[in-house]
């Protein structure tokens, strides 16, 4: 609700027409008094549904999910990088497919034991 200068200006010399100057003053003190009684109402409201609904919590899980998210496309990003580079060996050497069968878990690509039984 979005009550501008005019809007206001406009109310007050109503009231005070209708009302007149005598009376004017305890009405808006009375009503004044209403609409932060129904203020307060609709933010108890508010806090109540909030705390029925765990809010906070699903706040939560929601900002949780978007950061795995977030870091689930770098992921992807080097998994698609990973695969281009073996590709790019294999173009290299078309002979050796041994490049394709490296681990992506495994930081070497052959084990030292078995490079010091080929020597």
């Amino acid at each position: 609700m979005d009550i501008g200068v005019q809007e206001i200006l406009l109310i007050s010399v109503i009231a005070l027409i209708v009302l007149g100057p005598e009376r004017l003053p305890a009405t808006v003190k009375t009503v004044a008094i209403w609409l932060g009684k129904i203020k307060r109402s609709f933010n108890d409201i508010k806090a109540d549904i909030e705390r029925e609904i765990n809010a906070d919590e699903i706040r939560q899980q929601i900002h949780n999910e978007n950061v795995l998210h977030q870091l689930g496309e770098p992921l992807e990003q080097l998994k698609q990088t990973e695969q281009a580079f073996k590709d790019s060996l294999d173009d290299i050497d078309p002979g050796n497919s041994g490049y394709s069968d490296i681990d992506s878990e495994s930081p070497y690509a052959s084990s030292p034991e078995s490079d010091d039984k080929s020597s």
